[in-house]
């Protein structure tokens, strides 16, 4: 996910878009303990759109 498309989402379809993410994560961290996925590399990619939505969040924030 791009930071460009991520910036023209609101506020509230930011905060959507973060469940889902943290959702995501949760899954995969699930997977990876229990062995049922070898797709270690997909963690970081969600931690770091993760990183990007909250990043978007603070920086509308403190526009607003």
């Amino acid at each position: 996910m791009k930071a460009s498309e991520l910036r023209a989402k609101s506020t509230e379809e930011l905060s959507k878009e973060m469940v889902e993410l943290l959702r995501a994560q949760f899954g995969l961290r699930m997977q990876i303990s229990t062995q049922q996925s070898t797709k270690v590399d997909q963690l970081g990619k969600v931690r770091k759109d993760i990183a990007r939505v909250r990043t978007l969040i603070g920086e509308k924030a403190r526009q607003a």
